[in-house]
C-alpha cells in the first residue's frame, strides 16, 4: 500500500497520485505560502485521484478557495489531467508553457487531428492495421482523463516565476515533452524537474509531428545544459526526491548514446521503425507501452538519420532505415 502524503518540509508536501498503468503514481507537490497554496502537476483525472485529493485537502486543511494556482511542468495526461477539475473546483488559474498550451489544443482541443496524424505516422513506419485499430481506441481513451479542459495561462520563461513564497527560474527543457519546464530555486539549489530528469528510470522521448523534428537531439542538449545547474535536491514527477540531479542527467545521456549504438548495429539490415521497436522491446508490450516504445524508436531513428549515421528510404509506402 502506497502512503500518498509525505511532508517534505514546512512548506512542501509530496502527494503520490495513483495511475492506472505501470508507473503506479505521479508525484504532485503542494507548496504552502503565507497567502494560500499551489499545486504542481495534479495528476491524471480518475475517480481514484479525485477521492485522494479530497482526502489530501482535508488532511492538510487546504481550503479550495485558498488555491492560488495550478502549475504544470508539461502537458502529458498524468500531469495535466486533473488541472481542469481543480480549476472548476477552485477557480484557480492553470499555468503552462506556450508550447505546452499549443499541444493540449492539438491533442484534446475541439476538432483535434493529432490522433489521425499519429496513426498515419505509425502506419507509414510499419504498424499493421489490427494494431492500429487498438491504438486508435487507446488514444481516444485519454480524453476523459484530461477533461474538463482548463483555461490556460502561459508561463514566461524569460522572467522569474513565483511558486509559494519563493522565486524560481523557469527553464525550457524539451525532449520528453516539447515546452517542458523545470523550476530552479537558485538560492536554495533546489529544482522541480517534472519528467525531464528522473531517478532510476529514463523518461520517454517521443516524436510527435509538428512540434520538434528531432526531439532526442533537443533532449540530449537540454540534459547537458541542466547538468551544470546547482541543484542539491530535485523533486521529480516520478519516484522519490533525489540529490544527484546533475549526475543523473549525464547518466541519461549515456543511456541514450548506448541505445543509439545498439540501434545502429541492428540496422546493418534495413528495418522499419516498427520492426526495430519489436526487435528491441519484444512482443509483450501493452498497447499503451507500444505507443511510447514506437514513438521513442522513431525519435532515435530521426536522430541517427540527421546525424548521417543511417539512411532513410521509402519503399512500398513504408519508411525504412538502414546503414
Amino acid at each position: 500500500m502506497i502512503k500518498p502524503v509525505h511532508i517534505l518540509d514546512d512548506s512542501l508536501v509530496q502527494v503520490k497520485v495513483p495511475l492506472p498503468f505501470p508507473l503506479r503514481w505521479v508525484n504532485s507537490y503542494v507548496v504552502r505560502s503565507r497567502s494560500g497554496w499551489t499545486v504542481i502537476d495534479p495528476g491524471l483525472h480518475t475517480p481514484e485521484a479525485e477521492t485522494l485529493w479530497g482526502q489530501v485537502m482535508t488532511e492538510l486543511d487546504l481550503s479550495p478557495s485558498a488555491l492560488e494556482k495550478i502549475v504544470l511542468t508539461h502537458h502529458h495526461p498524468d500531469h495535466y489531467g486533473l488541472s481542469g477539475w481543480f480549476q472548476q473546483l477552485t477557480s484557480a488559474p492553470v499555468h503552462i508553457s506556450g508550447t505546452g498550451k499549443a499541444q493540449t489544443a492539438a491533442l484534446w482541443g475541439e476538432g483535434e487531428t493529432i490522433s489521425v496524424t499519429l496513426l498515419d505516422l505509425f502506419r507509414r513506419h510499419g504498424m499493421e492495421e489490427a494494431t492500429l485499430e487498438q491504438m486508435k481506441d487507446h488514444m481516444t481513451g485519454f480524453i476523459s482523463q484530461v477533461s474538463p479542459q482548463p483555461e490556460l495561462t502561459v508561463i514566461r520563461a524569460d522572467e522569474l516565476y513565483r511558486i509559494g513564497d519563493r522565486l524560481y527560474r523557469p527553464i525550457v527543457t524539451p525532449g520528453h515533452a516539447a515546452g517542458h519546464l523545470i523550476f530552479h530555486d537558485e538560492e536554495r539549489a533546489r529544482v522541480f524537474c517534472g519528467d525531464h530528469v528522473l531517478p532510476q528510470i529514463t523518461p520517454n522521448v517521443s516524436y510527435i509531428p509538428g512540434f520538434d523534428e528531432n526531439p532526442l537531439r533537443s533532449y540530449l542538449d537540454s540534459l547537458e545544459e541542466v547538468s551544470r545547474l546547482e541543484a542539491e535536491l530535485a523533486y521529480p514527477g516520478h519516484r522519490e526526491p533525489f540529490r544527484t540531479f546533475g549526475t543523473r542527467a549525464l547518466e541519461i545521456v549515456r543511456h541514450h548514446e548506448d541505445r543509439l549504438e545498439a540501434m545502429e548495429q541492428k540496422l546493418a539490415e534495413p528495418h522499419t521503425s516498427y520492426a526495430l521497436c519489436r526487435a528491441l522491446f519484444g512482443d509483450r508490450l501493452s498497447i499503451h507501452q507500444l505507443r511510447f516504445a514506437l514513438s521513442e524508436t522513431i525519435a532515435h531513428l530521426l536522430y541517427l538519420r540527421d546525424a548521417g549515421r543511417v539512411r532513410e528510404l521509402e519503399r512500398d509506402g513504408l519508411i525504412w532505415y538502414g546503414r
